[in-house]
């Protein structure tokens, strides 16, 4: 197998955003690579094709890769639904819920044959695999067992580039500090180490690589600037912090309530790049000001958010906003928080079977949780009910727990491709609900969304931004601005002449 892997001295260091540009590179070469991500927590996930979940990170390199996301590139994924607890999805479907010692003690043998079958499967498939690691490779309490770093290098024997995040202060000690406790046998698998996020003269840095060069006697192979508005979707709570940590101010101001468990919240984007508008977290009352709109976004734990939401008083404030004609759009948990009741019935949410809890209301529906997951990629159209252009398609994905149905009379949002019903659509769309995740990556219906708003506030109508198309040009201005920063001749080299001598 030919490849390389990124890890890193700590988690958030950029390892997925650095995996993601050299799959564009590779690809622009002419080379057929594939990402893989041996285990991932995140409850930021990615729906294949065949409606299989893979960590969002790896779906997103699969397209920088131009290669079909598959659940080979990431076989394992675990959505934490408590401090305590994991539900783990093995190549792509739910399949049990361990706390982190259950797992570390009755998964590993499980979790290293899926891992060496997935390299396997891969090597066929690809000229090149590019691998991402997890934390940091010398987590002492964690090595005797980890499936994330040194041992996925050995079973797949490919050399290893140690990134580092500079941002962050004590660069020398973190990278000094990581080779010094690695075993020696992992030690000589580094071959190499990559700054990132640097600010400022580049020129700057240039004693600081002689440092560590000299001192470690391994390469620093890159100095990267830090990237903002890179447009690549992050996997973990640390990226969210990062990306709307200094919201921009716009005209239109967008709440998002910060739910203890989000999930998916690469759902919200795309409003990064819309120049009108705000987008900011609200964890607490004293942050909810007042928002022309509110998005409850997706949640792994949805009647534990709704009770924190509860006990915030955020309820209280939500209700108001609606109740004064501003506008509300619930997704996958968000849409079940909406309506009147929840009843877990299985025990699949709260591990409580038959657990009852009161909605906020909004929407007359009851959402009852059963074992099953539906994990779906969709297809679908305005519902004609809605008076929006019934030629509009949309696409996205389903991921959710829970069954929803109304307790009377209402109108859907959508039409799936099998001709059924989905969501809720009140008001005229002040009030929407809905399963669909990615909504807001169909740049019309964002548009349209946006422009009901801007109609309400007395603002000028926009036009479509075609947020699709510029994603996918950031994945070549991300892989050119990364490959004028790498030795990149060195890097391709122990990619492709690693264990030939």
């Amino acid at each position: 197998m030919k490849g390389l892997m990124i890890q890193g001295t700590a988690s958030d260091v950029g390892k997925s955003l650095i995996v993601t540009a050299l799959c564009r590179i590779l690809s622009n070469e002419g080379v057929s690579v594939t990402p893989f991500k041996s285990q991932n927590m995140s409850n930021n996930s990615y729906v294949t094709r065949e409606g299989k979940e893979i960590g969002r990170a790896q779906g997103i390199q699969a397209e920088a890769a131009r290669t079909e996301p598959s659940v080979w590139m990431n076989p394992i994924l675990l959505k934490p639904r408590s401090a305590q607890d994991a539900e783990i999805v093995y190549l792509g479907k739910a399949i049990e819920t361990l706390s982190g010692r259950g797992y570390r003690d009755h998964f590993y043998e499980k979790g290293l044959a899926v891992i060496k079958e997935s390299l396997q499967h891969l090597a066929d498939k690809y000229d090149v695999v590019v691998i991402e690691g997890a934390g940091s490779p010398v987590e002492i309490n964690l090595k005797d067992r980890e499936l994330v770093n040194m041992k996925v290098a050995e079973l797949a024997d490919i050399p290893v580039v140690l990134v580092a995040d500079i941002d962050r202060g004590g660069v020398f000690a973190s990278i000094v500090g990581t080779l010094e406790l690695l075993e020696p046998n992992e030690r000589e698998r580094i071959v190499g180490v990559i700054i990132n996020k640097f600010c400022g003269d580049l020129s700057l840095f240039e004693d600081g690589v002689q440092w560590i060069e000299e001192k470690t006697g391994v390469p620093v192979l890159g100095v990267l600037p830090f990237v903002e508005n890179h447009m690549i979707d992050g996997e973990d709570s640390l990226s969210i912090r990062t990306q709307f940590a200094y919201p921009k101010k716009g005209t239109l101001d967008i709440a998002v309530i910060h739910l203890p468990f989000i999930s998916n919240y690469s759902d919200l984007e795309p409003f990064l790049f819309e120049e009108d508008v705000t987008i900011r977290w609200v964890k607490y009352a004293s942050e909810f000001g007042q928002p022309d709109a509110i998005i409850i976004p997706g949640t792994k734990s949805t009647i534990s958010d709704l009770q924190n939401l509860k006990d915030k008083q955020l309820d209280i404030l939500i209700k108001k906003h609606v109740a004064n004609g501003g506008f509300i759009l619930g997704i996958c948990g968000g849409y079940q928080i909406l309506g009147e009741e929840l009843i877990d019935k299985s025990g699949s949410d709260t591990n409580i079977p038959n657990f009852h809890a009161k909605g906020l209301s909004l929407i007359p529906a009851t959402t009852t949780f059963y074992q099953d997951k539906e994990t779906n990629p969709v297809n679908a159209q305005y519902h004609q009910a809605t008076g929006l252009p019934a030629h509009q398609r949309l696409e996205g994905y389903e991921i959710h727990l829970g069954k929803t149905t109304f307790s009377n009379e209402a109108k859907p949002f959508l039409t799936l491709a099998n001709g059924d019903d989905e969501g809720y659509f009140g008001n005229d769309g002040q009030i929407i609900g809905t399963y669909l995740h990615h909504l807001f990556h169909n740049d019309e219906w964002r548009n349209q969304w946006l422009n009901m708003i801007r109609k309400k506030k007395a603002l000028p109508v926009q036009g479509v931004k075609s947020i699709s198309e510029y994603k996918d040009k950031r994945f070549d201005i991300l892989a050119n601005e990364m490959k004028s920063h790498f030795k990149w001749d060195l890097m391709k080299k122990l990619i492709h002449q690693w264990g030939t001598k």
